[in-house]
């Protein structure tokens, strides 16, 4: 009896503990994309953004590869392009400055998927390698993410896809489809619970003057206004402050620099679903035509050596 209390003790301080290294300890996997998968069951909005914006307010470039027609239950690659200098920094939730996360969304039309393991050859397994795509939700298999991960080595992302087959199911057609791309470099400025991340310009909430500028955890900034109040503004630590004490400010005057470096952007092309028979019909075209103005130029040089013959006759 006695002995069942103490391990019933022991299991529940090891619980207690393991939960809150949970809670306390930064979790990287709760980084995104997992906020917008857990808030949207579609990252496509109806206006045609993508739910990556509603964080990552800043507008950058993204590129997009891939073919325009492919052929129906084949293996294709398609690639995100995230451009962005490399020897700038962000500021992390700790307020050091490290390299730059990127991550990506690609949506394809219904039907088509991430291409399995088997059907990659070594040279697609090994441009992919150390990239963990996930489809975006258990029903949206034809939406991938991925990230973040180290940007300096991942400015492009390779998604290698697999097509459908109409002829295997008949919810496919052989048609062009759209394809939306999103991708980001860097944190967001805004959490998903709508509060604003240390990766902002911080503004003065009030007008006066600069008392103190005291940095403990973050920086305090006491402002005197005119009237006689005394607020204190707290900001994050690791942002580069652009004022000093006793100087005059205004209200929503910047009070350090914007240390933004990353943002993210979106793209989109067409893609054909090629039917196989098209390719053959085309081809024998092709070959037709070919034919038959070889045909033609033989016929003609026979008749000019007739004419000759006639002629010297």
């Amino acid at each position: 009896m006695i002995k069942n209390l103490q391990n019933n003790k022991f299991s529940q301080i090891f619980l207690t503990l393991c939960f809150s290294l949970l809670f306390f300890l930064p979790q990287k996997s709760f980084a995104f994309p997992i906020y917008a998968q857990q808030a949207y069951e579609n990252p496509r909005e109806a206006n045609g953004r993508i739910v990556c914006a509603n964080c990552h307010l800043a507008q950058k470039p993204t590129e997009f590869e891939s073919p325009s027609s492919v052929l129906p239950d084949s293996v294709f690659e398609t690639i995100v392009k995230i451009p962005y200098d490399t020897t700038k920094k962000q500021i992390v939730g700790t307020g050091q400055k490290e390299g730059l996360n990127v991550g990506a969304v690609v949506i394809l039309p219904e039907g088509f998927k991430l291409a399995p393991k088997n059907r990659l050859d070594k040279e697609l397994i090994a441009k992919t390698k150390g990239v963990y795509i996930t489809p975006y939700s258990k029903t949206r298999d034809n939406i991938f993410v991925v990230g973040p991960i180290n940007g300096e080595k991942n400015q492009e992302i390779i998604f290698p896809i697999l097509s459908p087959n109409p002829e295997k199911d008949k919810n496919i057609f052989y048609l062009k489809y759209p394809i939306y791309v999103g991708g980001n470099r860097g944190r967001g400025q805004v959490y998903p619970t709508g509060e604003k991340t240390n990766n902002n310009v911080f503004t003065a909430i009030t007008s006066g003057k600069i008392q103190e500028i005291k940095l403990e955890k973050d920086y305090q900034i006491t402002i005197s206004s005119s009237s006689g109040d005394i607020k204190t503004q707290i900001i994050p630590k690791g942002l580069d402050l652009i004022v000093k004490e006793n100087q005059v400010v205004q209200l929503d005057q910047p009070l350090t620099l914007n240390p933004n470096v990353g943002g993210f952007g979106q793209t989109e092309t067409e893609i054909t679903l090629q039917d196989p028979r098209r390719i053959y019909g085309y081809m024998a075209f092709c070959f037709s035509v070919i034919i038959s103005q070889t045909f033609l130029v033989l016929k003609k040089k026979q008749f000019e050596k007739v004419q000759a013959a006639e002629l010297d006759f």
